[in-house]
């Protein structure tokens, strides 16, 4: 009897045509803790550099050298985890890095300033050179297949012929995104200089990056996501725009 394209292995089988749309489909990457994230970038170091970095208990420099483990110590078992790297979160490490080079150094606190603006600096200036390449960093930051459904967006581009507006607004997007990276430079240059009074390699100096630590949540990443969510819902009504979906249409998991 020849097989029909709804015909089953077993009775608890899928259909042929599903079981392998589900094989040919990517495996989707695991998600990020982010209570965890928050622990060990935020919480740990700074209860170490405030509380435990004085001679009574690590001292200054291993009370800095603990408390930049955690911070280090996770993104190397994330990526081990996850198998995921990009830009922004080398970028990240590297910082994480500077920040016990130059305690270790005993720099002074204006040059952690400049390290704390180079970061965001480095990273809008990359979101605005990689914007004329064919990768360019706002399709990892926001335009990704994790958040949006990107296959379908691709393919209502095509079938309308709209793929140029489409690279001009991702264009938009991307100086959009990079003066988001600029204000945040600007923030966290004015937060460090503020907070870092202290002579550098002393219990004080560590108890300053630990609120420094604590205060750039409020002043600095929330403002920050507040401007990125703006850039993403401006590109979602462009692409709205050009390809005719419904918003729950192009956000992945949405209504087919």
């Amino acid at each position: 009897m020849p097989t029909t394209p709804e015909s089953t292995d077993s009775a608890n089988a899928l259909p042929r045509p599903v079981a392998a749309a589900a094989a040919a489909a990517p495996a989707q990457p695991r998600r990020e803790n982010l209570l965890l994230n928050i622990i060990c970038n935020i919480a740990v170091p700074s209860l170490i550099l405030m509380k435990f970095s004085s001679e009574r208990w690590l001292g200054p420099v291993w009370g800095l050298v603990i408390a930049l483990a955690f911070p280090a110590g996770y993104g190397l078992w994330d990526f081990a985890r996850r198998r995921q790297a990009n830009f922004i979160s080398i970028i990240g490490f590297a910082s994480v890095l500077l920040t016990g080079g130059f305690g270790l150094l005993k720099l002074d606190g204006f040059w952690f300033a400049v390290k704390e603006a180079a970061v965001p600096s480095v990273i809008g200036l990359f979101v605005l050179l990689s914007a004329r390449t064919k990768r360019p960093l706002v399709k990892t930051i926001i335009y990704n297949d994790q958040v949006l459904d990107t296959a379908r967006v691709d393919t209502a581009l095509a079938e309308r012929g709209r793929q140029r507006d489409f690279e001009n607004l991702l264009a938009r997007s991307s100086r959009a995104l990079a003066g988001t990276f600029l204000v945040s430079a600007i923030l966290n240059f004015g937060l460090a200089r503020y907070l870092l009074k202290s002579p550098p390699g002393t219990e004080a100096f560590n108890a300053e990056l630990g609120r420094m630590n604590i205060w750039s949540w409020p002043i600095i990443v929330l403002p920050s996501m507040v401007m990125l969510m703006f850039v993403l819902w401006k590109l979602i009504g462009g692409i709205q725009r050009l390809t005719g979906l419904e918003q729950e249409q192009i956000f992945r998991g949405g209504k087919k």
